[in-house]
């Protein structure tokens, strides 16, 4: 399998829906209880710019497997260097290196975009992606205790940083 990085077009965003969508109903992932819709997410998409905060796909033989994007921290002007990041990957290739490509490529490129702080938001019990963070250096910078209630089960938020630049 060959795999290609770009930057996501319009067209890619039913595939980006669908794989985020495909997390729902493990509530290890999203806050979101139900699917979303493609146009739902068009202002979010439109939030996205190459130059400053990317939204990535990685696709095979022409097909979505995985999605990385950078995005606004707070919306306010002083947090205008620090980005969250996240990363979605269809489930039928899931633990095949897929986060670890696009995590290290999102380190690489982030000094470009004039990012010197990368932040993830993290279910406390979504060991996956708290370890894949943990393996690229991000540290433990906040725990939200019991702010989400997935299901009638209350759950912690795990907020995760690495400054890039001393």
């Amino acid at each position: 399998m060959t795999l290609s990085y770009r930057d996501a077009t319009l067209d890619d965003l039913p595939a980006i829906v669908a794989i985020y969508n495909a997390t729902v109903p493990s509530r290890q992932v999203t806050a979101d209880l139900e699917p979303v819709s493609v146009e739902s997410r068009r202002a979010w998409f439109d939030a996205h710019a190459p130059q400053r905060r990317p939204l990535w796909v990685v696709e095979a033989d022409g097909a979505v497997l995985a999605w990385l994007s950078f995005s606004d921290f707070y919306g306010r002007p002083a947090y205008g260097r620090t980005a969250e990041v996240s990363i979605y990957v269809d489930e039928s290739v899931r633990g095949k290196g897929l986060g670890n490509a696009l995590l290290e490529a999102a380190l690489a490129a982030a000094p470009g975009l004039g990012i010197d702080t990368l932040l993830g938001f993290v279910f406390g019990h979504n060991e996956p992606s708290l370890r894949l963070f943990r393996r690229f250096g991000f540290a433990d910078w906040g725990v939200l205790p019991r702010v989400a209630v997935l299901d009638g089960i209350e759950r912690d938020l795990v907020i995760v940083g690495r400054r890039l630049r001393p």
